[in-house]
């Protein structure tokens, strides 16, 4: 009950600065929970359609553990580590449920801000064998690299939206931008087509941030795969230069 009218509290808020009406603020605020810039966590959302469609082949928990932020962020940032929110999601019966029913829950329930939603529930359906690593709910797959680098948030999301300073880590890939918000996120068509990155940067402190790219519409395994070693790489080629060389632009 506390939950829901800390829920209230949060719609009202945003009915006073916006003049929406109740149902029409309560529902953007519900609909962030689908929205890949879902502005509350300030990193990019795991989306997901809300067909059941199982893959063939179920991960074991420990190959799902491997795709997620460790358990001491998680904690840190809503409150309980990975066992603490499976639990809860069990004893709900939310493998039951859709991707979008159990990230909704998460948020308007339990009060996860909505990228964070969007990782846990990524998170249970790949230990629960609902979708592979790096594979959606769907059947189409995506894959993500996240790295923590000393410099300001500012500085990373500079990194990505200024085109001189992305040529400087990622040379010779061609993105056409379709939003950014400073500092927060920065989507973009990859490469003309057909995939898309997703970025979002969270402050850590006034002068470390993280970064977490998700790479989206990926057309089967073996292209994750080749895209999830190249992510790590130039994330790292990214921390190496912005900690180093102060400013890339």
């Amino acid at each position: 009950m506390t939950n829901q009218r800390s829920f209230k509290a949060r719609v009202r808020t945003r009915m006073e600065k916006t003049g929406e009406s109740y149902t029409t603020a309560r529902r953007h605020l519900i609909n962030r929970v689908t929205e890949p810039d879902a502005p509350s966590a300030a990193e990019p959302t795991a989306a997901s359609p809300s067909a059941q469609t199982e893959p063939t082949t179920a991960p074991s928990p420990a190959a799902a553990q491997t795709e997620r932020i460790a358990d001491d962020l998680i904690r840190a940032r809503t409150g309980r580590g990975w066992d603490g929110w499976f639990a809860l999601l069990d004893a709900a019966s939310a493998s039951e449920w859709t991707h979008t029913r159990i990230a909704r829950h998460l948020v308007t329930e339990h009060e996860v801000p909505g990228w964070w939603a969007q990782t846990i529930t990524v998170g249970y359906e790949q230990a629960r064998g609902l979708r592979a690593p790096g594979q959606r709910r769907g059947g189409g797959f995506e894959v993500s690299a996240s790295r923590t680098v000393a410099a300001p948030a500012v500085r990373l999301f500079e990194a990505f939206a200024d085109e001189t300073a992305r040529a400087r880590w990622l040379p010779d890939v061609e993105v056409r931008v379709r939003t950014a918000t400073a500092p927060r996120s920065f989507r973009a068509d990859w490469a003309g087509g057909p995939t898309r990155i997703v970025v979002g940067i969270d402050a850590v402190g006034e002068s470390k941030a993280r970064v977490n790219v998700l790479h989206e519409k990926l057309t089967g395994a073996e292209q994750a795969a080749e895209l999830k070693a190249y992510w790590r790489e130039r994330l790292a080629a990214l921390k190496v230069l912005l900690e180093t060389n102060g400013d890339p632009r």
